[in-house]
């Protein structure tokens, strides 16, 4: 975000509703639905008074921001995409899955070394416990944080999130640029590749070392990628 805002770039990063340090409301007030998700993140933006942005999108719930765009394509100047589900042959993880199942969830979901073990098979790199103490904390502080996780889980609808990303994409016309880790143990680089094919005013960037979290370990790559492409501030 530094590096972003060095250029003139106002970068906004916001923790989806149930993570990191954003709100975590029990399933009666917020349902955890894909549905649930770009309406909140559309409240946000016009609270923000944001009129047309670039949006970058990563990881299983970045899906929710793609169906955002799709759903409001008048507002995207720019799309960045970074190792998220694109193709209806995506299945969630047997990790991730299990965060769902009746009792098994619960436990899982309370344990705050989910998150180390989560971030590291996925990036296939050790990250350091400075970092992993922040993306603890949540979890830590609160019951809730393990809630939110299980009821998303529970509520991904995966299978009809990448029915309208693979058929809207098709009549997509904004300029898009797809940033891979190659070595993603969920997502294999030829989702990425195919997506790129099939869409005009594409650009594919290929991280041969990267995996499924690519800016943690390469964040420099990922931000010279971005630098040229998301929009500056006038």
């Amino acid at each position: 975000m530094p590096g972003l805002a060095n250029q003139g770039t106002r970068c906004i990063a916001p923790d989806w509703v149930g993570f990191g340090f954003s709100a975590k409301p029990e399933l009666k007030e917020f349902n955890y639905t894909p549905d649930a998700f770009i309406n909140a993140l559309a409240e946000f933006l016009q609270a923000l008074k944001l009129e047309r942005f670039s949006l970058v999108v990563q990881g299983f719930l970045g899906s929710v921001g793609l169906q955002y765009a799709l759903r409001h394509p008048e507002r995207i100047e720019s799309l960045a995409i970074l190792n998220t589900p694109l193709a209806s042959s995506v299945k969630l993880p047997w990790q991730m899955k299990q965060w769902g199942l009746p009792l098994a969830g619960d436990m899982l979901t309370q344990d705050p070394l989910l998150v180390d073990r989560t971030l590291e098979s996925g990036s296939r790199y050790r990250i350091g416990d400075r970092d992993l103490d922040i993306y603890r904390q949540p979890f830590i502080k609160s019951s809730s944080a393990g809630r939110s996780l299980m009821s998303v889980v529970r509520n991904l609808q995966l299978p009809s999130a990448m029915a309208e990303i693979e058929a809207g994409f098709k009549q997509w016309q904004y300029p898009t640029t797809i940033i891979w880790g190659m070595t993603d143990p969920w997502l294999p680089p030829t989702m990425a590749q195919n997506f790129a094919a099939a869409i005009p005013h594409s650009n594919l960037i290929q991280l041969e070392e990267a995996a499924h979290y690519p800016q943690e370990h390469f964040y420099n790559v990922v931000l010279e990628s971005l630098l040229p492409f998301v929009r500056r501030v006038s």
